[in-house]
């Protein structure tokens, strides 16, 4: 936008609070970078730690949203702040109220001592391989052993921030062999895990598991249905 525009005020003085998050949003126009390079502000539905960014953030912008998730649970334990619902498009389904929450919502997979965040239900993560096309087998195979959901202690985990203490839905791989973990890892199905020199038409899906980004993915009671339990050893 020109310098002369009567609109540039709008790059000033406009600011207000995030509804979900309670941390602060100035509201400008994108303009170009005082050493000469071409930039813009960082929308704040990127960083807002209340919603699933729908782009890759990357860690320094992850950084970004664990220090304003920080921030809004302060301003939350202090009163300072009261979050409101999330918008339908981003709001995971309350497992307490949805009677097929184990079927709609991104569950928490443990594997090779790590958690992750699964893109889609346990029963939809589709092997990455190539086939013509993309490989149509599912990584829970019938044929294979399945993980057990378990009540597990939301954090710290790996070093994270210490959150109060409470307990989530896991869907549990930890007690299965190295070799399956690490299958489930590259997110491949058991034909297309042996055949190691098959290329991958995708990348594996698992993102690395927050509890202070993804709480609207934290489930507290068991799934219902649950996918395929382990079997009985």
């Amino acid at each position: 936008m020109a310098g002369t525009s009567p609109s540039r005020l709008l790059r000033a003085g406009q600011s207000g609070r995030c509804r979900q998050c309670g941390n602060r949003i100035d509201f400008y126009i994108a303009y170009p970078h005082g050493d000469g390079s071409p930039w813009c502000r960082i929308p704040h539905a990127v960083l807002c730690p209340r919603r699933t960014p729908l782009c890759h953030t990357g860690p320094h912008l992850e950084a970004l949203r664990r220090q304003l998730a920080v921030r809004t649970r302060r301003l939350t334990d202090t009163g300072a702040f009261t979050p409101t619902p999330a918008p339908a498009s981003t709001q995971a389904p309350d497992s307490d109220s949805a009677p097929d929450a184990g079927s709609s919502a991104r569950p928490v997979v443990q594997l090779l001592l790590c958690r992750y965040l699964a893109q889609h239900t346990v029963d939809d993560i589709r092997c990455v391989a190539q086939t013509r096309h993309r490989c149509t087998h599912p990584v829970l195979a019938p044929t294979a052993p399945g993980g057990t959901w378990r009540l597990l202690p939301t954090g710290p985990h790996r070093g994270q921030l210490t959150l109060p203490d409470g307990l989530m839905a896991v869907y549990d791989l930890g007690h299965l062999p190295y070799s399956e973990q690490l299958r489930w890892r590259a997110q491949r199905c058991p034909q297309h895990a042996a055949a190691p020199g098959a290329a991958d038409l995708a990348l594996a899906e698992w993102q690395p598991f927050d509890p202070l980004l993804h709480t609207a993915h934290i489930r507290t009671r068991l799934p219902h249905p649950p996918a395929r339990q382990a079997k009985d050893r």
